[in-house]
């Protein structure tokens, strides 16, 4: 695996601040579920404790659907979703790579995860 930095990153009013420990130039996933697919939601998955909520947690609000198992985390002034616990990854956290501050990184890698059909496929993302 590639040395890992921190990065920071925030929601867009930057009220919801975070850090994760992901590598300079991370892999990231555009997943074709639902939820991402209408918010165009780029994963950078990392387990617990390579994330921390640094500032704004008690301005997150909270949505769940389905088998209520992902935790859907959104900044309750500017609507955005930074980060949020993953079905597929519940002990984990997944991070949006576009609320990530760019300039901690050398770009990122993207690849085309089919979310529809996550549980078939799992085993691309473990």
């Amino acid at each position: 695996m590639s040395e890992t930095i921190t990065h920071k990153g925030a929601c867009h009013c930057g009220t919801v601040q975070f850090e994760v420990d992901a590598p300079a130039t991370p892999n990231v996933r555009s997943c074709t579920c639902s939820i991402c697919a209408a918010t165009g939601f780029l994963h950078l998955i990392v387990e617990a404790d390579a994330f921390r909520i640094v500032a704004g947690e008690d301005n997150l609000t909270e949505y769940r659907f389905n088998t209520g198992v992902a935790r859907h985390l959104f900044c309750k002034t500017c609507g955005v979703k930074p980060f949020y616990v993953p079905r597929s990854h519940p002990d984990g956290w997944s991070v949006n790579a576009r609320c990530v501050d760019k300039s901690s990184m050398d770009g990122m890698t993207i690849s085309e995860f089919d979310g529809a059909n996550w549980e078939a496929f799992i085993h691309q993302i473990t």
